[in-house]
């Protein structure tokens, strides 16, 4: 589909990667991964065009089309969510006037038998079957669907897009992107504004409907559920592993302990080699062969081996002092914020608080239906030593709590923090409130003490501020930059309760798995609000999910909450725990398992008389799909014969009744594989009643 041949990039003496080739095919699902600065980014510019390479060629058909979600993008706020993600389809009326341009240039023309003729109606024939495919009655259900996916609710569809934060119209931009269908996606950083729930649509999303996809992420399981494929940028080239991003892990070590190998083998002939030439330099009757020698010296191309991988490095919080047994206690906690005018409160509009702390009357008395509920009775305990996470859709009052918890705003209700707390608190604004007129070194060396000050630079090395970044003043430093180096700054400060928001969303693998080893060995308590569920796993032990004002609790990690909660494409969170689904109500008791009296056979029995119907049923549905495809698969070969035939190949009739054919076929195709997927479920669901 899209062919790269000998790219080459430089920006300074040494170039970013080097005789870079490979090739992008339909169904590609390839993570594009290497450590920050390897050239992820530039590789997605190249490709979709927006930058030009030192050297090499990017080929792209004509026919192909490339949708790009950059990182950062310009957005522009003079329209409805709607009206917005309707831009996408603006293409659907070029390509219908490409169509009919086409059938004109066919019905004008004679030379039949001449093979730019022949091309014509092929290329007719595509760009006929693309358009039935984009056709306009399935426009606002996919519109819809794809807003909804990525978290939106139907009374956003016609606010102005100005009312959202950036990152709820990032979400707008994906979803402009999808809608386009292009032949290739090129994703830098997708989930970076995204909740779980909304993750794990694009995946399903990225697997069912996208043609091809090339993304850069830092989020190991949204990476590892999509790849099939992994192309690493490593010491200026670019390694092509046609694996999933789990099994590429396990043979890039393979790989790099062969480069060592190779490396020292190498290191070891040179040395000789020097040793020899020094030794014989002078003699005459060595001549010749020093001379062999220092010829072979230059011809050896030197190994390079990526750079020591710092994830394996342990960091450890130092000691702190125990705190109570029971760090935060919350009762009967409720938070409103006061409605102003203008904005209107929504998803992604952050709030001005007007009422002090020291307020004496809650802040929403009297407001009337004017208020904004963000949660209300939230009871909830969090035990010295727990690591707990708070998840849910954006704008449920995740960090609305945090704050609470922190004393930052007011609140209703008791929220007690423990005995001798000390809080560590990483908040998505933490980055500011460093000293921009010290470097990246000085900022950790001030926080730093005993054994770790000798390791100020190891540290700083694992998250991305090795060599001379560490001599950076922080107020050059980026967005991200500083995020990171808030968080090492928090690694070294004695707590025993840790508070963080969002802190994975500029850090990459390796970073993440620094700080999560670092987190899994502290002995105090962590509350950690994030969407990563790779960083999340193995980490807490206990979820609160945040929806629909409420806060409920799940036992267990964060699969344990995801496996209990309907699948993304429900829409909605978890409910209610998968232990408790099986009762009709909440207070019902369940029957014991001994001693089961006629009457629950009877269910049993009918239970399963049911499911043979459901599955009889089923089996039939797949065997006329079936029928339906050998009958459509016989008249497009009937249809390919009458084509060939040099006089019907401008007969707009077949050529019509070719690609409506072949359209209902790829609908009916997708169709069977659905109902199998549906008796394979029931067949199970027999297997576990029997």
């Amino acid at each position: 589909m899209i062919s790269v041949e000998g790219l080459k990039v430089e920006f300074g003496v040494k170039p970013l990667f080097s005789d870079a080739s490979f090739v992008i095919n339909p169904r590609d699902r390839i993570a594009l991964v290497g450590k920050n600065g390897a050239g992820k980014s530039t590789m997605l510019k190249i490709i979709c065009g927006q930058q030009k390479p030192t050297a090499g060629t990017v080929s792209v058909p004509v026919d192909t089309t490339i949708g790009y979600l950059p990182q950062v993008m310009r957005l522009v706020d003079d329209t409805t969510v709607r009206e917005e993600a309707q831009k996408a389809f603006a293409n659907i009326a070029d390509l219908k006037a490409k169509v009919e341009r086409l059938e004109r240039q066919m019905s004008e023309r004679t030379d039949y038998e001449s093979d730019s003729y022949m091309q014509l109606v092929e290329r007719y024939t595509t760009e006929h079957e693309r358009y039935l495919m984009m056709g306009a009655e399935h426009r606002e259900a996919d519109l819809e669907r794809t807003l909804i996916g990525l978290g939106f609710e139907r009374s956003d569809f016609e606010r102005p897009t100005s009312e959202f934060s950036g990152g709820w119209r990032m979400r707008i931009e994906l979803a402009k992107i999808l809608l386009e269908k292009p032949d290739v996606l090129l994703l830098d950083e997708p989930t970076n504004h995204l909740d779980i729930e909304s993750i794990q649509w694009l995946e399903q999303f990225l697997a069912q409907n996208a043609a091809a996809v090339v993304l850069v992420s830092h989020d190991r399981a949204f990476v590892n559920n999509v790849s099939n494929r992994t192309l690493e940028i490593s010491c200026g080239r670019v390694v092509d592993y046609r694996v999933k991003y789990d099994e590429y892990v396990t043979l890039r070590k393979e790989r790099r302990e062969q480069q060592l190998r190779a490396y020292e083998n190498q290191q070891r002939e040179i040395a000789d080699m020097k040793a020899f030439i020094e030794r014989f330099r002078y003699q005459a009757t060595k001549a010749v062969q020093v001379q062999q020698k220092i010829k072979q010296l230059e011809k050896i191309v030197p190994i390079e081996i990526d750079e020591v991988d710092n994830s394996a490095m342990h960091l450890k919080f130092p000691p702190c002092l125990r705190s109570g047994d029971y760090p935060v206690i919350c009762e009967e906690v409720k938070k409103v914020y006061k409605a102003h005018p203008s904005p209107p409160q929504g998803r992604g509009v952050q709030i001005p608080n007007s009422a002090s702390s020291n307020q004496t009357s809650p802040p929403w008395e009297g407001l009337g239906e004017a208020s904004h509920l963000v949660f209300d009775h939230v009871n909830l305990t969090i035990k010295r030593g727990e690591k707990v996470a708070f998840v849910g859709k954006n704008g449920e009052g995740k960090s609305t709590l945090v704050k609470c918890i922190m004393g930052e705003i007011p609140f209703d209700g008791q929220l007690k923090v423990g005995y001798n707390i000390q809080i560590g608190y990483f908040a998505q604004n933490q980055a500011q409130l460093l000293d921009e007129n010290l470097t990246v070194f000085q900022t950790i060396d001030n926080v730093a003490k005993g054994d770790v000050r000798l390791r100020i630079n190891d540290i700083l090395g694992a998250f991305m501020f090795g060599g001379e970044n560490s001599d950076k003043k922080v107020k050059v430093l980026s967005g991200g930059e500083r995020s990171r180096l808030a968080m090492i700054k928090l690694l070294l400060e004695p707590v025993n309760l840790l508070i963080l928001d969002e802190p994975t969303n500029h850090l990459d693998m390796a970073s993440k798995d620094v700080l999560k080893e670092a987190i899994r060995a502290f002995d105090g308590t962590a509350i950690i609000v994030s969407h990563d569920r790779e960083f999340l796993d193995g980490l807490v032990t206990k979820v609160y999910e945040f929806g629909g004002g409420k806060v409920r609790e799940y036992l267990g990690g964060i699969y344990d909450w995801i496996e209990a909660s309907p699948g993304p494409s429900q829409g909605g969170g978890a409910q209610i725990p998968k232990a408790a689904s099986k009762s009709s109500t909440s207070n019902q008791t369940p029957p014991p398992s001994e001693g089961l009296g006629e009457a629950s056979k009877a269910v049993s029995y009918a239970e399963r008389k049911e499911q043979q119907k459901r599955i009889s049923r089923a089996e039939k549905a797949v065997k006329a799909s079936e029928q339906k495809i050998e009958q459509m698969e016989a008249r497009l070969k009937e249809l390919d014969e009458l084509l060939m035939v040099p006089e019907n190949a401008s007969d707009m009739t077949l050529v019509t009744e070719y690609t409506t054919t072949k359209r209902a076929m790829d609908e009916e195709v997708e169709r069977w594989e659905q109902l199998s997927e549906e008796l394979e479920s029931l067949s199970d669901l027999f297997t576990s009643l029997s």
